[in-house]
């Protein structure tokens, strides 16, 4: 388990945890007391740490090596999955994973960004950042279901779009404004969650949707904190001022009406108990999937639209 600098004290009481478990077991000494001790002290600390995250430590949090990614969750949350290839005009953008799933009864087309999880699929997935092709397949997959009349689940964790020169060539810029524009017009139920880091326009080219859901340490911005700090400040110093001044975290975000719900994450984020979000996501995925089958799709539509266009708009 890979651990973040402000867990550091949990992980003090948890070495020492696992050391009087070694010994109770080498040497025939009951620690058990003692270990119920630190466990509640240990749970205590976890809960005052991780209820007064920063926006930066939950950047970090959304960042971890090991948060649950796009196939862990149709793993634990959906069966029969089959994932669909190619864009058909040039490749299959492997960055992005997609294919229709069985939730609970619903059969959806599925489509989620992928960072990797070694150093070889790190760099076959492109660290989650798609070229035009990747956003090109989502498209063709969107529209599939909309001419099967399957509702749309997609997942977003992406740093951004990949700003390669070969990505610029093939119409990086237009492939994701074709997916914003042809989303807001889809006959069909779209969820769409940010279940790790959503990063610029190339969280938001999967991103238009009925219903926007966030995991409550994931993070979503028009920028990253870093970019945001070398383009204000020129000081990559002023990194945890420049999360702050985003507002990038899932309670801002809904706090300003651009999310429509904060999905609970266990105590020290989802790595920590992957099954346990996947099936807390599940349930409210399953929630707002039913109430938007009940709708028809002119409304889904105009809906959608209005609450596009509503984003943004502010009193003073």
């Amino acid at each position: 388990m890979d651990y973040l600098d402000f867990e550091e004290p949990i992980i003090k009481l948890e070495n020492r945890i696992e050391e009087l478990r070694e010994r109770s077991q080498s040497d025939g000494k009951d620690f058990l007391p003692e270990i119920r001790k630190l466990r509640q002290k240990a749970n205590r600390l976890r809960r005052d740490i991780f209820g007064k995250l920063s926006p930066w430590q939950r950047t970090k949090l959304a960042r971890h090596p090991m948060r649950p990614y796009t196939k862990d969750y149709i793993d634990n949350m959906t069966s029969g999955f089959m994932e669909l290839h190619g864009d058909r005009f040039y490749g299959d953008g492997v960055s992005i994973i997609s294919g229709f799933a069985n939730l609970d009864g619903h059969v959806v087309m599925v489509i989620g960004q992928q960072k990797g999880r070694d150093t070889k699929e790190k760099i076959k997935r492109n660290f989650g950042m798609s070229h035009p092709e990747g956003y090109r397949k989502a498209l063709r997959l969107m529209k599939m279901a909309e001419k099967f009349n399957r509702p749309i689940l997609t997942l977003l964790d992406t740093p951004g779009a990949y700003p390669g020169v070969g990505a610029e060539e093939r119409g990086q810029s237009e492939a994701i404004a074709k997916n914003l524009l042809v989303m807001s017009s889809l006959r069909v139920p779209i969820i769409s969650v940010v279940i790790g880091e959503g990063g610029s326009g190339g969280a938001l080219a999967l991103g238009v949707g009925d219903r926007i859901l966030m995991l409550e340490n994931s993070v979503y911005s028009v920028i990253s904190p870093e970019g945001c700090a070398a383009i204000l400040w020129n000081n990559p110093e002023k990194v945890e001022e420049a999360a702050s001044a985003l507002r990038l975290t899932a309670m801002d975000l809904f706090s300003h009406g651009l999310v429509d719900e904060v999905v609970k994450e266990p105590s020290g984020g989802a790595h920590r108990k992957p099954i346990t979000t996947a099936s807390t996501l599940r349930r409210v995925i399953r929630r707002h999937l039913n109430e938007l089958m009940k709708i028809s799709s002119d409304d889904l539509v105009s809906t959608r639209r209005n609450k596009i266009r509503n984003m943004g708009y502010f009193y003073e």
